[in-house]
């Protein structure tokens, strides 16, 4: 993460309890709420948000350092601590994951799905995961911010006080302080994503503010301020990660300038919604399951794991990321007209590439877990939330053409809700060492960014057993992160494989030139 040296403080609403039954929870879902005046019965226990795939393997974990994902951007001048806080406030309200929370549910209480399950079958409602968590809505009040140190030191909070009339917060500091450095501010934004970030947060998301501290000691304005959101990844993901800063630029610009808040922005659906569309879909044809069935036995049981030495990663150690410039904007160009000249895309290229050197160095066919996005109708395009399934990518054709067959079988099999087809496994198999590749290209993503707002996404930093390959295509070119077990093995074996991916995808690109 490029960070600017400065002051650090961190806004954190207040989550409040909604009374149970939830009735705009209900209305929002199609379950229906008492009428009027009709007699109190004895409340069963809470059922809940439906709780999709993905949230419960990853909630279930519990809690943990590193489960977060964050969005950094630069405004492009001065903001005062009220408008930054006002604008985060219009955004929750836009988006109803950011008002939700995890608990574990009360013994006994009914879940949601149960009933499904019991009678899932083909041509029967896919329904949910099984789960003992409970997702309830909650009301997010305006809360207040507090400025952050470093990790060796303890963080202050920034006193305020009201505005009559409207409701805003003036921040103001009890006493001056040093400015942090760049690494300092990373250290501590870490440390307070580590923290606050958690899957069960209340609220388990932060916006945080990067100013010169050079201001007046009120704070009424910040120069230029860099913000900075995170957000347990059980709430968001990449995309998300673009609608938000979308969002909380465009409000920002429309309070300053009076206008209605959410004025040029689509009203999104929530998350919520989405989790019950996947539930309500019918269960996975035969030939589906069939398929995963036999994905999963040529794994040993278990998802695709990465086939070269790793060394010792029966406990998840420290990672290690590498990040690789592929190919800048011109040599992108080339290569994609290289692909498009063998009725291909980009993304095949990759696939031959890794396919051909896994073939070479570890005599096996290319088996990577791949992350398919479920943003299947355009209602979902404005909405954050966690819309990613997995599939698998497998492919022994290092052919352009095999290989892009083989990336549109994973995207047909991550087409169809998960839950059903590992019920029978007890959830998705995995076991260390575990290989997974992402492919993200921000030019044909309905959602984007201003390129002069400097976004970043930035991760964490986290102990792991498995291998990931992120591939991102912007404007600028091609670029590739990868995440692996910092073991004495691993770093020679990847340092060795990546390179060799990176000059497979350079390859065509060259002679083409």
């Amino acid at each position: 993460m490029h960070a600017r040296p400065g002051r650090l403080s961190s806004y954190s609403v207040v989550a409040q309890a909604a009374a149970e039954p939830d009735s705009n929870v209900s209305a929002g879902l199609g379950f229906t709420a008492e009428p009027p005046g009709a007699a109190a019965p004895t409340p069963d226990p809470p059922r809940g948000l439906p709780v999709s795939f993905d949230q419960n393997r990853h909630v279930s974990f519990g809690s943990r350092p590193g489960s977060w994902m964050a969005v950094s951007f630069q405004l492009d001048g001065p903001a005062s601590l009220d408008e930054i806080a006002a604008a985060w406030q219009v955004v929750i309200q836009r988006h109803g994951t950011l008002r939700t929370v995890f608990d574990w549910r009360p013994e006994h209480a009914p879940r949601r799905s149960d009933a499904d399950h019991a009678h899932a079958g083909p041509g029967k409602r896919s329904g949910g995961p099984i789960t003992d968590l409970y997702l309830r809505e909650v009301t997010m009040l305006p809360g207040a911010w507090e400025q952050l140190e470093a990790p060796e030191r303890e963080s202050r909070p920034v006193g305020f006080s009201m505005h009559s009339g409207t409701g805003l917060q003036t921040a103001h500091l009890d006493a001056p302080s040093d400015q942090l450095s760049a690494a300092e501010v990373k250290a501590a934004l870490r440390a307070h994503f580590d923290s606050v970030c958690d899957p069960f947060g209340t609220p388990s998301h932060r916006l945080c503010v990067i100013d010169d501290g050079e201001s007046a000691a009120v704070r009424d304005t910040a120069g230029s301020p860099q913000i900075v959101i995170g957000s347990d990844h059980a709430h968001v993901d990449a995309w998300s990660l673009l609608v938000l800063v979308r969002d909380f630029t465009a409000v920002l610009e429309n309070l300053r300038a009076g206008r209605p808040v959410a004025h040029g922005l689509k009203v999104p659906e929530s998350f919520a919604a989405h989790t019950l569309a996947m539930e309500n879909k019918p269960f996975p044809p035969e030939e589906i399951v069939s398929r995963w069935r036999e994905i999963l036995q040529a794994g040993g049981g278990v998802m695709p794991r990465f086939p070269l030495p790793l060394g010792d990663i029966s406990l998840p150690v420290s990672e290690k990321v590498e990040v690789r410039d592929v190919l800048d904007s011109a040599e992108l160009d080339v290569q994609e007209a290289h692909a498009k000249e063998q009725g291909v895309r980009l993304i095949a290229v990759a696939v031959s590439v890794m396919t051909r050197l896994f073939r070479e160095l570890g005599d096996q066919p290319l088996r990577t877990v791949f992350p398919v996005h479920s943003r299947d109708e355009p209602r979902w395009f404005d909405s954050v939330g966690w819309f990613i399934t997995n599939a698998v990518l497998e492919n022994d054709d290092e052919s352009l053409r095999g290989s892009y067959q083989a990336v549109k079988e994973a995207i047909r099999l991550g087409s169809h809700p998960m839950a059903p087809i590992m019920r029978p496994y007890g959830g998705m198999p995995a076991e260390p060492g575990m290989f997974a590749m992402s492919w993200l290209d921000h030019r044909r993503l309905p959602v984007n960014v201003d390129q002069a707002l400097n976004a970043q996404h930035v991760s964490a930093v986290v102990q792991t057993d498995g291998v990931m390959i992120w591939f991102v295509v912007n404007e600028t070119g091609l670029h590739l992160r990868c995440r692996y077990p910092d073991t004495p093995q691993a770093r020679e074996t990847m340092h060795t494989w990546l390179g060799a991916v990176v000059e497979g995808l350079r390859a065509p690109s060259i002679v083409k030139g």
